[in-house]
C-alpha cells in the first residue's frame, strides 16, 4: 500500500511560589516533593492490586476498562519464537547496540526503532497494542516495522515474566522505554491506567533491568507535562517541577523521581527525555494537529483554545525526525549501569534533557497552516481553555541538550506539517472526507 513507504520518504505549563524563609521554602519544597512521590508509590501499589484482582475486574467498570486496555500476554515460548527475537536483536554494525524499545508500535516508538535498525542496530520492540486509540493505526506501524526487521514481542510492560523472559533471551545493552499511557484529558477519564503504566509499569521495567547482568542503559520518555503551573519561560531542567496540572503530569514526575530511586539503589544509568509536543507522519490520532486534520477535511467545527482574558494558546511544536535525533543522541551518550545482579558498584549517570524545538507557535497559526495545506477553511469554534490538565504554553530551553547531545532541531512547522499533510492523505485516502 502506499501509506507503507518507506518511513523516511513519508516521513504527547503556570505560578510563582514565594517564601520568606530560605529554610522554610526549602523545607517546604522538599516536603512537597517527598509527598507527592510517596503518594503517587502508594497509588500505584493500590492501583496495580486492585485492577489484578478477579473480583474487581468483574465487578468495576473502571478496572474492566484498564483490563481491556491493557493485553494480557499471550503464549511467549517455542523456539520459533526466540529465534525471531534473537533475529531482530542480531547487531549489523561494528559499534551497534542491542536495544529493547517499549511501546515500539507508538509514534515515537515507530520512528526511533526503524532509525536505530536502519543504522546496524539490534532492535526488539514490546506493545500491548491497547486501544487508547486505533489500534488499526498500530498494527500499520507494526508491519512497517517488520519490512525494516524489527520484530515487536505483543505483551505488556506489566508482565514481569515476560520482561524477563525477553532479558533471558538477548542480553540488551539499552533499553529504550517509550511505552506510557499518554493523554492529559483521558486522564480524567481512566486515572487508573496512567498508575497502571506510567508508575507500576516503568518500576517493572527498572526491576527486571537492575537484576539483569550486565545491567543496561536506559533512556527513557517524561514529559515537557512535568513543568506543570511553572510560569518561567522557557522551560529548563534546572526549573521546579512539583505543580503538575495533570494527573498525566503527575506521573511522569513520579517517573522521575523512581529514575532517581533506581539510578541512586541500584547504579542503573538512567535518561529522561521531556518531549514537547511531537507531531508528523504515523502520529497520534489524539493530537491536536492530527485531529484538526481529520475535521477539517471532514467539515467540522474544531476547538480553538484561549486562555483567561483572550490569551494566547501556544505550543513548542516538534517534529518527529527532530525528536528521533534526540534520542538516538541519548543512547549514544548513555553511560553504562554501574550494578550487577541487583548490586551497586558505583555512582551512575543521570540526566535529564528537554527535547523541543525552542520555537512557540499559537495553536491558532498552527490551523493556519493546515488550511493553507488542505486548501481548506476550517471552521473555527473559539471556547476557553478547560481546567482538565492543558496548560497554556510550553517552551523548551534546549541548550542542554544542545551542549551534551548535540541536539538540534531543524524542522519548522509549517515543513513538518507539510510532510504529515502528505502522509495523512495518502494513508487514510478517500476516508479523509466521510
Amino acid at each position: 500500500m502506499s501509506q507503507m513507504k518507506h518511513i523516511d520518504n513519508i516521513p504527547s505549563t503556570p505560578g510563582k511560589f514565594k517564601e520568606k524563609s530560605p529554610y522554610n521554602r526549602l523545607r517546604l519544597h522538599f516536603s512537597l516533593t517527598k509527598l507527592t512521590f510517596w503518594s503517587f508509590v502508594f497509588l500505584g501499589l493500590i492501583f496495580v492490586f486492585f485492577f489484578r484482582s478477579p473480583s474487581s475486574s468483574s465487578s468495576s467498570p473502571a478496572a474492566s476498562d484498564l483490563s481491556r486496555r491493557s493485553l494480557r500476554t499471550s503464549s511467549y515460548d517455542g523456539p520459533a519464537w526466540e529465534k525471531r527475537i534473537k533475529a531482530s536483536a542480531k547487531v549489523r554494525s561494528h559499534s551497534g547496540i542491542s536495544v529493547l524499545v517499549t511501546g515500539a508500535a507508538g509514534f515515537v516508538g515507530t520512528h526511533v526503532s526503524a532509525a536505530l535498525k536502519r543504522r546496524g542496530d539490534g532492535v526488539v520492540g514490546l506493545d500491548n497494542f491497547n486501544d487508547y486509540y486505533d489500534p488499526t493505526l498500530k498494527r500499520a506501524r507494526q508491519a512497517l516495522l517488520e519490512r525494516t526487521g524489527v520484530y515487536i514481542v505483543e505483551g505488556d510492560i506489566n508482565d514481569v515474566a515476560l520482561l524477563k523472559k525477553l532479558f533471558d533471551i538477548v542480553q540488551f545493552s539499552h533499553v529504550m522505554h517509550l511505552a506510557a499511557q499518554a493523554g492529559v484529558r483521558y486522564a480524567m477519564e481512566n486515572p487508573g491506567s496512567y498508575v497502571h503504566s506510567n508508575i507500576a509499569g516503568l518500576v517493572n521495567v527498572l526491576e527486571v533491568c537492575k537484576n539483569a547482568n550486565p545491567q543496561p542503559a536506559i533512556v527513557w520518555a517524561s514529559s515537557s507535562s512535568v513543568y506543570g503551573l511553572n510560569t518561567k519561560v522557557p522551560f529548563s531542567e534546572k526549573d521546579r517541577t512539583d505543580q503538575p496540572a495533570s494527573l498525566y503530569a503527575a506521573t511522569k514526575k513520579a517517573g522521575e523521581e523512581i529514575a532517581h530511586t533506581y539510578n541512586h539503589i541500584y547504579g542503573l544509568s538512567l535518561t529522561g527525555l521531556r518531549f514537547f509536543t511531537v507531531y508528523g507522519p504515523w502520529g497520534r490520532p489524539d493530537m491536536a494537529y492530527f485531529f484538526f486534520t481529520r475535521d477539517i477535511l471532514k467539515g467540522k467545527s474544531i476547538p480553538i483554545f484561549e486562555a483567561a482574558n483572550h490569551g494566547t494558546v501556544a505550543r513548542d511544536f516538534t517534529y518527529i525526525d527532530d525528536i528521533v535525533k534526540g534520542c538516538l543522541a541519548a543512547l549514544d551518550t548513555a553511560e553504562k549501569s554501574t550494578g550487577s545482579g541487583g548490586k551497586k558498584k558505583g555512582p551512575a549517570q543521570l540526566r535529564v534533557f528537554n527535547l523541543g524545538n525552542t520555537s512557540p507557535v499559537p495553536v491558532s497559526d498552527l490551523v493556519s497552516i493546515l488550511e493553507r495545506l488542505l486548501k481548506v477553511k476550517a471552521k473555527r469554534s473559539v471556547m476557553k481553555l478547560p481546567r482538565n490538565g492543558d496548560v497554556q504554553f510550553t517552551h523548551a530551553n534546549i541548550s542542554f541538550a544542545k551542549r551534551e547531545l548535540g541536539y538540534k532541531p531543524t524542522t519548522d512547522l509549517h515543513t513538518g506539517l507539510k510532510k504529515f499533510v502528505r502522509w495523512y492523505l495518502s494513508y487514510y485516502g478517500d476516508e479523509t472526507k466521510k
